[in-house]
């Protein structure tokens, strides 16, 4: 399918979203993915969307382990998905926390969401059009990224954190965000 329009991401907090939240991950074995997340990103790339995970990683900044810690475990999640037909373009990480950081990851960064760099990265190495594009995420700070980035759309997934300020449709399931993507 060809599509001359402009390219679209689908944007995926990591933590909650792809897999289940369960503290500074940084094992394979503590991975769980989300229910429906396989078919929600088979459905966004049958769409034409570009997959990217876009996810604050402070347990590297407070040292409970290393970027190559992260790098290893991010490694064997693609090729996990991958075995299922899903291809990640790129994930994108800060490593930065403005408190709780260590040393030189102790400050404030574009990439720590909701600051905008990690969408703003992805649109440029990728030429996304973000007006185009859709974010999933479970906290307050994906929804405060994709708007200040002006993204088509926000979701965010129930369990985490309610009540968060912006534009979003609140949803229970990855299946609800497929439906949408589907209804397009």
């Amino acid at each position: 399918m060809e599509d001359h329009g402009p390219r679209r991401a689908l944007f995926l907090d990591r933590d909650g979203v792809v897999n289940e939240e369960v503290g500074y991950l940084f094992r394979p074995e503590d991975i769980r993915f989300v229910p429906g997340i396989v078919s929600l990103c088979r459905t966004a790339q049958s769409l034409g969307y570009r997959l990217f995970i876009v996810t604050n990683q402070a347990g590297i900044g407070r040292g409970y382990y290393s970027e190559a810690d992260f790098a290893g475990l991010m490694e064997w999640m693609r090729d996990e998905l991958a075995g299922q037909g899903v291809s990640i373009d790129e994930v994108y990480y800060c490593p930065f926390h403005p408190e709780h950081g260590l040393g030189e990851y102790k400050r404030e960064h574009e990439d720590r969401k909701p600051g905008t760099g990690m969408l703003r990265r992805a649109a440029t190495e990728f030429g996304i059009s973000l007006a185009d594009s859709v974010m999933v995420g479970d906290r307050c700070t994906d929804i405060g990224a994709a708007n200040a980035a002006g993204l088509r759309q926000a979701f965010l997934i129930a369990g985490t954190e309610t009540g968060c300020p912006g534009e979003y449709i609140a949803v229970t399931s990855l299946a609800e965000v497929e439906g949408w993507l589907l209804a397009g």
